[in-house]
């Protein structure tokens, strides 16, 4: 089966978008992007991407789900491109809240839209993901917030900051601007018509159409693409015109103050002075920088992006920093048609306040031993925020909505909250804040367990407590086990997690024909490649069967559980291949065919 995979799967698809990445690497403008659509292996590799993700269940405007996806399916797109007939449908447009209390729209394309927006993605970001400036990290493989701070924490030296924030950037994106960009490169009129098409389609909110004169859809599979196209043209500014203007001197020249006081030492050494006199000059020179922090002549600018929040960090006067914000925000306005957000855009010292960039206080140390390095801290505020969510009036509450599951799903959950809390924030000079979260949450998670067995916070601890090993040290954690027959036993953590920072770690940039999980293709993908029914052993009409979460198979009340259910139960699989008359049969709640050997046994 594996053999089968390597043969249909990813092959033809990978050698099409390395051939792309090439073009992309090598400056080369490309052509007849269109009928790289009709290749089935691409919506394969995408179907491949999206199927796991929850979103695959989510309805848009229609009621067209991952549910009951074929190659049938996949085929009908690609006629419709053939022939210029296919067209986008609406999305769905919801409101999410943000952190700040406020909303932000979301649009839901059907599942058709989002296979062919990777699609699109897909060819689109092997071309222009060579080409992108190494200070952008936001939706890109291999980087990310923890590359973007890792940047940051090089700064060293830096006198301000400049907190970027560009005023609704995915709904104010001008569509003209944007395809004119795409126009530079991609010499095929026909994929620019569709991409156009795309971002014109509108949205429906409460049933009622509008237009979309502006921006990409938030939801969109391609549309963070599409910002980091545009968005590009920013970074390339900064980096060609300011960054080479505000640069002066390759480094700082020495500290005077600094060179004075290690000769004085010196001189007293040689000539015998007392240890005293000497321990005096020495602490006194530790709190001295050796390059002098004020030269005229010296100056330094640093940027990163991420997504539309960027940070510029600048060595120099405070005039110079007006200025350099200034010059961004006419950029933006007259050559993107964007806006800063005035509340959010702000100029920040350095050395006496801490500018906030992907949920991290920045800022540069005054302490003696460090002076001038950045510091990267946990805000205050986000981990009370984060507190408030297992307290009560300032002291640790259980959650009895939790109480309905399992010992094990309890802690697990706890767990898996606490750890991504603290792996975030890793890199926090201050992260031992965090053991104030780790009470609050432990003492909330003893007392959930507590409620649901009407049992104290002591009974619980004790047992469900254990001790792990965490970079070499002993660490009180608890943890709940549960025994598999001839299987490794699951097990459910909270805690047991050092905190101490650890410096960055190096990014695995895993090939793009790999998952998340790392398989080269999909084992779904070798089952529907087989073109049989999964129950009937039948070869028509082969489509596959999806559900949210194993844990919707079982239904409070049913008496006998499927033939169908029970296959799912047992390889521990969201997906069944079947034929269109077991997959009716399924959804319609009645029996499914059996394989023609097992119904001649039984006759």
């Amino acid at each position: 089966m594996t053999g089968v995979a390597e043969v249909r799967g990813m092959r033809n698809a990978e050698t099409t978008l390395a051939i792309i990445s090439d073009r992309g690497k090598r400056g080369l403008p490309l052509e007849d992007v269109y009928r790289r659509l009709y290749d089935k292996e691409l919506y394969l590799r995408a179907y491949n991407r999206l199927y796991r993700n929850d979103g695959a269940m989510t309805k848009g405007t229609t009621e067209e789900t991952v549910d009951g996806m074929s190659e049938r399916r996949i085929d009908e797109i690609i006629d419709l491109l053939r022939f210029e007939r296919y067209r986008w449908t609406p999305v769905r447009r919801i409101h999410i809240p943000k952190g700040n209390g406020k909303q932000r729209p979301l649009g839901i394309p059907t599942w058709g839209d989002k296979l062919l927006q990777e699609v699109m993605r897909s060819i689109v970001d092997a071309y222009y993901e060579p080409q992108f400036h190494p200070q952008s990290h936001g939706f890109r493989t291999g980087r990310g917030c923890h590359t973007a701070l890792q940047s940051v924490y090089a700064w060293n030296g830096t006198k301000w900051f400049i907190e970027g924030d560009i005023k609704g950037c995915f709904d104010n994106i001008e569509h003209t601007v944007l395809l004119s960009i795409l126009r530079e490169r991609l010499h095929d009129n026909r994929f620019l018509i569709l991409v156009e098409n795309l971002l014109k389609a509108g949205y429906l909110e409460q049933w009622d159409y509008r237009p979309t004169l502006s921006g990409t859809p938030q939801g969109g599979i391609i549309s963070p693409l599409l910002a980091n196209i545009y968005l590009d043209r920013l970074d390339n500014f900064v980096e060609t015109t300011l960054i080479p203007k505000y640069n002066k001197a390759e480094r700082r020249k020495k500290n005077r103050e600094y060179d004075r006081v290690w000769a004085r030492i010196k001189w007293n050494a040689d000539r015998g002075a007392d240890e005293e006199t000497l321990k005096e000059l020495r602490r006194y020179l530790r709190q001295l920088p050796r390059k002098d922090p004020n030269a005229p002549d010296f100056r330094r600018l640093r940027y990163v992006r991420y997504a539309d929040d960027f940070l510029l960090g600048f060595a120099g006067p405070k005039d110079e920093v007006e200025a350099i914000k200034n010059q961004i925000g006419t950029f933006l306005r007259d050559h993107l048609k964007l806006e800063m957000s005035p509340e959010k855009t702000l100029v920040t010292h350095a050395w006496t306040s801490n500018a906030r960039f992907l949920g991290y206080d920045i800022g540069v140390s005054t302490h003696p031993r460090t002076h001038g390095t950045v510091q990267l801290r946990i805000p205050p505020q986000k981990l009370d925020a984060k507190i408030a969510k297992y307290s009560h009036g300032g002291k640790p509450a259980g959650r009895p909505e939790l109480r309905a599951d399992s010992d094990f799903t309890i802690v697990a959950r706890y767990g898996s909250e606490y750890r991504g809390f603290v792996h975030y924030y890793a890199h926090a000079s201050n992260l031992h804040w965090i053991n104030r979260l780790a009470w609050y949450m432990e003492t909330s998670m003893l007392r959930t367990l507590a409620g649901k067995h009407k049992s104290s916070v002591n009974v619980m601890a004790r047992r469900y407590k254990a001790w792990r090993l965490d970079q070499g040290r002993k660490m009180k954690c608890f943890e709940v086990t549960v025994e598999r027959p001839g299987k490794n036993p699951l097990v459910a953590r909270f805690g047991g997690i050092r905190l101490k920072r650890q410096p960055f770690l190096e990014i695995e940039d895993r090939p793009e024909n790999t998952d998340r999980h790392g398989y080269r293709s999909s084992e779904l993908l070798t089952r529907l490649w087989l073109d049989k029914c999964e129950l009937c052993d039948s070869s028509e009409k082969i489509q596959v069967h999806h559900v949210r979460k194993l844990a919707d198979l079982e239904i409070k009340g049913r008496k006998a559980r499927p033939a169908w259910v029970r296959v799912m139960s047992a390889r521990k699989r969201k997906t069944l291949v079947v034929c269109e008359r077991c997959h009716t049969a399924i959804h319609a709640g009645q029996p499914t065919r059996q394989p023609t050997a097992r119904a001649e046994a039984e006759e």
